[in-house]
């Protein structure tokens, strides 16, 4: 006998696909990114959103899916054909995050990380070498790659980094802990920020490329976490691990200005990922408040319910725009640290709002784990913390104003 939770999942047939939705911005968008959104969607309905409850229950990480991402080419959009990823740009690459990421916010991370943090600043300060050996075997979904930023005591101090790269001649030598490692385990290569003149502070740390395993490197264990249970997460622990001389990433001391500029375009990503966790989870409530009966009508007809999606809707696309507008920004090689920050900022908030109000508009059922809500409600928690929390994202942009303002 099927208990009240299964009866009431059954009856609203929440496990089925929803009917077609269409972002009507993208009316306006050429084909190709109409072509995308389409093939990202159904790669979505059909992949991802019946398998992301087992991924996250289960902290099992989607190989299968994220190698026929890789095989549609989403683990490498901006990078250039020749290298062998799509060619497309980053606006692309939004709209196509933003629909795995609805599907699943576990597949959405891994190939933000893989796209934004790990061959972004391959491909911007890589040499020819560089990028034979680390970008274009990595474009394909199996191998990817991980971005070691992040220590124990420094949090969001980029410029505090205590892990260490000494010269050693024809090698560098690195000892320290990197934490929050994103794609740790399963990534075969890692960008990693090192000091190699502590006098010189943010201007003595430099950006390393590595293949992992290798020896000298350590994986701390999983870390249990509330959300994107999918993905792995863990500490780096390097202990006189030996690089290659020319692994080091552009110049010595300039990995500050590296990991700054990749953040930048990190943030375009995760506001990707938080604008499909923040969709999928108005689709929940939609879809739920259209079958759910009270006082002898749909409760869609209710005006608290009618206020509550009119809010969480007009924040969703007031979010996407504001990403939209980040990535044709840095599409047209125009400053957007404010714009990357206010994006990340809004669709975070968003998730997180989305993600709230979904559960009341379900009630009892938004917080049980056989529906979807929670899971969207844990998942969205972490895009307000990493690549700088909201409390950073408000600092970077009153920065960028006081800049422009000349003060």
């Amino acid at each position: 006998m099927l208990n009240a939770v299964s009866r009431t999942v059954q009856i609203f047939g929440l496990t089925a696909a929803r009917q077609s939705r269409c972002i009507a911005s993208l009316a306006s968008l050429p084909e190709t990114y109409q072509m995308l959104y389409k093939t990202c969607r159904d790669f979505a309905e059909a992949e991802l959103k019946p398998n992301a409850a087992k991924f996250d229950r289960q902290h099992l990480y989607p190989g299968d899916a994220i190698k026929k991402m890789g095989e549609l080419g989403l683990m490498a959009i901006a990078v250039p054909d020749d290298l062998g990823g799509t060619g497309l740009d980053y606006l692309a690459y939004s709209i196509a995050l933003e629909e795995i990421s609805r599907g699943c916010a576990s597949a959405g991370v891994i190939m933000s990380v893989n796209n934004s943090l790990y061959l972004g600043p391959l491909l911007k300060w890589g040499s020819k070498k560089q990028k034979e050996d680390f970008v274009t075997p990595f474009c394909t979904g199996d191998p990817i790659g991980c971005f070691a930023l992040s220590e124990p005591g420094n949090g969001s101090d980029a410029g505090a980094a205590s892990t260490t790269a000494k010269d050693g001649g024809d090698k560098w030598i690195l000892n320290g802990t990197k934490c929050w490692i994103t794609n740790g385990y399963e990534s075969k290569a890692a960008i990693v920020f090192a000091t190699t003149d502590k006098s010189l502070k943010h201007k003595g740390i430099s950006a390393f490329v590595l293949p992992k395993p290798i020896k000298g490197l350590e994986l701390g264990k999983k870390e249990d976490k509330l959300g994107i249970r999918g993905s792995s997460t863990c500490s780096l622990i390097f202990e006189d691990c030996e690089i290659p001389k020319d692994n080091i990433l552009g110049e010595p001391g300039f990995g500050f200005k590296v990991a700054m500029m990749t953040l930048d375009a990190g943030r375009i990503g995760i506001a990707s990922q938080a604008l499909g966790i923040a969709q999928a989870s108005l689709d929940v409530a939609i879809e739920y408040a259209s079958k759910r009966i009270a006082f002898g009508k749909p409760i869609t007809k209710l005006q608290a319910i009618q206020n509550k999606l009119a809010d969480m809707a007009t924040q969703l696309e007031s979010a996407r725009l504001l990403t939209w507008r980040a990535a044709w920004l840095k599409d047209n090689n125009k400053p957007y640290t404010k714009e990357a920050a206010m994006a990340k900022l809004a669709a975070s908030e968003a998730a997180t709002f989305l993600s709230h109000q979904c559960i009341q508009i379900l009630g009892g059922m938004g917080y049980v784990s056989d529906m979807p809500a929670e899971r969207h409600y844990r998942d969205a928690r972490i895009t307000e913390i990493y690549e700088g929390t909201s409390e950073i994202q408000r600092l970077v942009i009153a920065g960028q104003l006081i800049k422009e303002y000349g003060l």
